[in-house]
């Protein structure tokens, strides 16, 4: 192994650990590693292309101009055509009909719903999508959502082993493209009679075998909390002795002030999710809100820091339940981020969320810890479950909004635009026909997305918000990645290696090492990366072996759907810990045995579709 490639291997796994361990954000480490490989390309080093040719440092950048960037855009508007028009629910509620009340027939169609979804959107799309009405299929059914909800995450990872349009899929086939000597690109077919013997396997395992394996789990979040007791809901979120009543003494300093000027939330690190004055309930006070002598206060937070208050002559009451805000005409509302929302990253405090939207946040639950105390300073992230408290008139503007959506909602109150519907439907259809009568899959995206444009079924402040950004960045700046290794040589090197290891076993051994390779990365650097990095070394291995490159880049990209071992390797995995109260061993009991499932149905398909 030369300097150079021992180089690029420290430049590439350095971030991609911080990344792994929560240290780096993944989009960060991807351009953080292409910016770095283009200045060594600039200083003479030859990364990116020969030594000593600076000019090519602009390689690496030129992820942004790839096929794969703006086909993964104009998915994401098209995907939002659907979801607006009302298909995706209308589709979902018809499973709550087919279904019954059989747990069995409940898990194969949410997996297959979601599965279906994911052939023509982002598996974390689909999976949102089809998320508040398994949610909703639980409480009418009395099935624990922990049954449901790990095969619709699993549905979606398997549907997209089965499609053209899944980032690593894309990804795979570009690759084919830059690879020494360029192959020819795969099509919609190619993953589909693949990857549709996978994703029938895994339906049937789920239905049969993984619905013995799924935990019989109490939920986690209550979308409709007509059917949860006030302890239920505490308990979860662990507010008991968090929530308090002050009543504000005649010589209070605080008696006069507004909101904004106690400090209660900045010194004290409190919530005043709502004023009881007399009669009159104040929610989710504004910080313009003039505190009078008389009113009580009802605060979030730490007794410690509540009992500091007295010294403002704030009159501490023994802890209340959370009810007392059904009960003077509130609303409680269980909300989560959409996976695409413009709050990702970012603190309640900044995008202004009480005023915004007319709702306190009481508590916020990430995974199994739930936060009370300087709610409003987290970096809100994808899987994040909000628990609001406000006014029953604000719950449209809420579910309205397009970064989060409400559990409570369900599928039958989503209208269905029947002309509008079946518009967007045809032009999808026509893309993807195009897209396998040979137009370029970007082309055929690009023009179905614009016409959605122009037709204004989205609008474009909607296609802006529609799209996955940090994937597309992800995408890009991991794109310098895969052509270093090439120029390096050490894509070839690392095939060599897999082929010394393979060529007792055939192509079809290239074929399984190429698939449990990028499985196992898969687990911890998520697929988009795994395709970007393992993607490469198989190809050519493959084509360095006279195996057929085509097939075994479909072995890689399958590889990165199995992400079903753990519930960080893949986004959807996460999205569905907080409403089933999953723990981290339930996706690896039930993901292991479907992953050698997926395994031996690739080796199946390879044989039977690819003559291997």
């Amino acid at each position: 192994m030369t300097s150079t490639q021992t180089l690029l291997i420290g430049i590439v796994l350095l971030p991609l650990l911080l990344a792994a361990f929560d240290k780096l954000r993944m989009d960060l480490a991807a351009l953080i590693i292409a910016a770095v490989l283009g200045f060594l390309q600039f200083a003479g080093l030859g990364m990116l292309g020969p030594a000593g040719s600076p000019q090519q440092a602009i390689r690496s950048i030129a992820g942004f101009s790839q096929p794969t960037v703006i086909t993964l855009i104009c998915l994401f508007i098209l995907t939002r055509g659907l979801e607006k028009a009302g298909i995706t629910y209308w589709v979902t509620h018809k499973i709550m009909r087919v279904g019954g009340h059989s747990e069995t027939r409940l898990i194969a169609l949410f997996a297959g719903t979601t599965a279906l979804f994911s052939l023509l959107m982002n598996n974390l799309a689909a999976g949102a999508l089809v998320l508040p009405s398994a949610m909703e299929t639980c409480r009418r059914t009395g099935i624990r959502p922990s049954k449901l909800l790990i095969p619709v995450a699993y549905g979606s990872l398997l549907g997209g082993s089965a499609t053209y349009f899944t980032t690593a899929n894309i990804a795979a086939s570009d690759l084919l493209r830059i690879a020494h000597p360029p192959q020819p690109p795969l099509t919609f077919m190619d993953y589909f009679s693949t990857g549709s013997l996978i994703l029938l396997a895994g339906i049937i395992y789920l239905a049969i075998v993984g619905r013995k394996l799924l935990p019989d789990r109490p939920p986690g979040m209550f979308g409709n909390f007509s059917n949860v007791s006030a302890s239920e809901m505490e308990n979860y979120f662990q507010l008991n002795e968090r929530l308090w009543e002050m009543g504000v003494a005649a010589d209070s300093p605080l008696a006069g002030q507004t909101l904004a000027e106690s400090c209660l939330g900045e010194q004290y690190g409190l919530v005043v999710a709502g004023i009881w004055r007399g009669n009159h309930h104040i929610f989710a006070p504004e910080a313009e809100q003039i505190l009078n002598a008389g009113d009580i206060l009802l605060i979030v937070g730490r007794e410690d820091r509540v009992s500091q208050l007295t010294a403002q002559n704030l009159i501490l009451e023994p802890p209340v339940q959370i009810s007392s805000i059904v009960r003077r005409g509130g609303v409680l509302l269980e909300v989560m981020l959409s996976p695409h929302s413009s709050a990702l990253g970012k603190t309640l405090k900044e995008i202004d969320f009480r005023n915004r939207y007319g709702f306190t946040v009481v508590a916020l639950r990430r995974t199994d810890r739930s936060y009370r105390t300087n709610v409003g300073d987290l970096p809100l992230t994808v899987g994040d479950a909000l628990l609001l408290a406000g006014p029953v008139a604000r719950i449209k503007t809420l579910q309205s909004n397009t970064d989060f959506f409400v559990l409570q909602s369900a599928p039958e109150e989503q209208s269905v635009d029947g002309r509008k519907a079946i518009f967007v439907l045809t032009i999808f259809l026509a893309a993807i026909a195009a897209s396998s009568l040979g137009v370029p899959i970007y082309l055929a995206m690009l023009g179905g997305a614009l016409v959605l444009l122009i037709a204004r079924s989205v609008s474009v402040e909607e296609a802006y918000h529609s799209v996955e950004w940090q994937a597309v960045f992800l995408v890009a700046g991991m794109y310098a990645v895969s052509v270093a290794m090439v120029e390096t040589g050490l894509a070839q090197t690392l095939g060599n290696g897999m082929i010394h290891l393979a060529e007792p076993f055939g192509a079809l051994g290239l074929a399984a090492g190429a698939y449990l390779l990028t499985t196992l990365l898969t687990q911890g650097m998520g697929g988009q990366v795994a395709a970007l990095v393992t993607g490469p070394v198989t190809i050519s291995a493959a084509i360095s072996m006279g195996a057929n490159p085509q097939a075994i880049a479909v072995a890689t990209a399958i590889g990165c759907s199995a992400s079903f071992l753990t519930p960080m390797a893949h986004p959807v995995n996460i999205l569905m810990i907080a409403p089933a109260n999953y723990r981290f061993k339930d996706f690896f009991h039930v993901g292991w045995p479907l992953t050698v499932l997926c395994f031996l149905a690739l080796l199946a398909g390879l044989k039977l579709f690819w003559g291997f």
